[in-house]
């Protein structure tokens, strides 16, 4: 599949993240969840109108790096994107099972209603947790680059405070096209790795997910799921792309050329046009019953 071309909506503007996105300070707010640990504040963000979609970020990722697909969609959806301060987590938390409690915490409380959960790497990991334990809260499933079945870390090896070129390489790895790799994503990245507490996140994190393999699960999830795949993801290779597509019951499966595991990224175009096409889907099909 080819990348549409980029448009950027007139209202976008730039981002604390240096991303330019289609919201505003007054489309964001801050809440309060209660973890294992203790109170935990998330950024959220409610943009467009139509359908529902939550979005759920991933290890290193922010809520500006859907900016791309929000942007070409506010006619269509209504956009929630949800960030937690993943890399500030302690304790219970700190792990997949406790981002997943946190995540149904938000969506029981603060959403209210069935919607479709699209994640990146670890957030899709989280969403197909989330069908497994509250199927009633998803009425569909958008996974890009979702951990789950096999995921490469690409914390193994990393050294102690690791340089800022090492650093830049490894993100450098999540792309196919590395022109869709900012300056401020390395630094935050750079900065957080070099701080024991986001190492230390960053490593449970990993760890937690790569030890919560779904693939005897998988089957039970009767979710429509839509997988929207980089073909040359290097973190989630193609394969594991494809045992999503074997094992889950209701999934169809769209190959992004020339893309790594972040397509939102690198074709926003391609990756919208799937979304919609996928909500169309489900909004026909709930009409039929």
């Amino acid at each position: 599949m080819s990348r549409a071309a980029d448009t950027t909506p007139e209202t976008c503007q730039p981002s604390p993240g240096g991303r330019t996105v289609p919201w505003t300070d007054s489309d964001a707010r801050t809440i309060t969840l209660r973890g294992a640990t203790g109170e935990i504040t998330a950024r959220v963000i409610e943009c467009g109108r139509g359908p529902r979609v939550v979005f759920l970020h991933g290890l290193v990722g922010l809520n500006d790096h859907w900016g791309g697909v929000i942007g070409r969609s506010l006619d269509s959806i209504h956009s929630t994107l949800f960030e937690l301060p993943l890399l500030d987590l302690t304790g219970a938390d700190c792990s997949i099972q406790g981002v997943t409690d946190l995540t149904i915490r938000f969506l029981d409380g603060h959403v209210g209603e069935p919607v479709v959960l699209a994640g990146n790497s670890f957030g899709g990991h989280v969403a197909l947790r989330v069908a497994l334990r509250r199927p009633d809260l998803v009425r569909g499933l958008v996974l890009t680059g979702s951990s789950g079945l096999f995921e490469r870390t690409l914390v193994r090896g990393a050294p102690i405070r690791p340089p800022r070129a090492w650093v830049e390489e490894k993100i450098g790895e999540l792309f196919y096209d590395r022109s869709a790799m900012i300056e401020s994503d390395i630094d935050r990245a750079h900065k957080v790795l070099n701080t024991r507490q986001g190492a230390r996140a960053m490593v449970r994190l990993s760890r937690t997910a790569r030890r919560n393999h779904l693939g005897d699960r998988l089957g039970e999830i009767d979710t429509p799921t839509l997988l929207i795949w980089g073909r040359e993801d290097v973190v989630t290779p193609p394969s594991a792309a494809q045992g999503f597509y074997d094992l889950l019951p209701d999934a169809r499966l769209v190959w992004v050329e020339k893309c790594g595991h972040t397509p939102m990224l690198e074709a926003p175009g391609v990756f919208t046009e799937s979304l919609l096409a996928f909500i169309r889907e489900l909004d026909e099909n709930h009409g039929k019953e």
